[in-house]
């Protein structure tokens, strides 16, 4: 089991990068409480059928969605994915019945940490190394995109928790 988080609430005025930056770890924050105190065989478990999403699939995908933005856009990293093959692009959902979740766990946290030392001190209008559809991406795109991405799949993962174990709210 993992140990339940604290989420801070991002304050009511602050500079852009400040307040982006708050709403982004909020939401990771959020993630992090949905899959607290669960065994692994609660994260792996896909509830809703005919659904492959789980708990531990939203952690392997935003894993995989971190080092994607932070490391390969941002800064031209290497491209090779954490989770997902050419022969199943949704390797990060299907692939949990094998997964260790505590290694899988380490590697999402180990990602928030990369992608939140590959912003330090960079202004939102930092164009990222590698360009997406021809174009190239800002961080404030990023930054909003990561914020999106995140309170979507936290809709998710707010099902996906109640159907395990019956736990709502946030």
């Amino acid at each position: 089991m993992n140990e339940t988080p604290e989420r801070v609430e991002p304050p009511f005025a602050a500079d852009e990068s400040t307040m982006l930056a708050s709403w982004l770890d909020f939401h990771r924050a959020t993630l992090a409480l949905k899959c607290a105190d669960l065994t692994d065989e609660q994260l792996k478990r896909r509830p809703v059928t005919p659904s492959t999403l789980s708990l531990l699939g939203l952690v392997r995908h935003l894993a995989e969605v971190e080092n994607y933005w932070f490391q390969v856009v941002l800064h031209g990293g290497d491209p090779t994915p954490l989770y997902y093959t050419d022969e199943d692009r949704d390797y990060d959902f299907n692939g949990v019945d094998d997964a260790d979740a505590a290694t899988d766990l380490a590697a999402w946290h180990r990602e928030v940490e990369r992608a939140r030392t590959a912003v330090a001190d960079l202004p939102l209008e930092t164009v990222g190394k590698t360009l997406r559809a021809g174009e190239g991406v800002t961080l404030r795109w990023i930054m909003v995109h990561m914020i999106e991405e995140y309170a979507r799949h936290n809709g998710h993962a707010d099902l996906l928790r109640e159907a395990v174990d019956g736990r709502t709210g946030e």
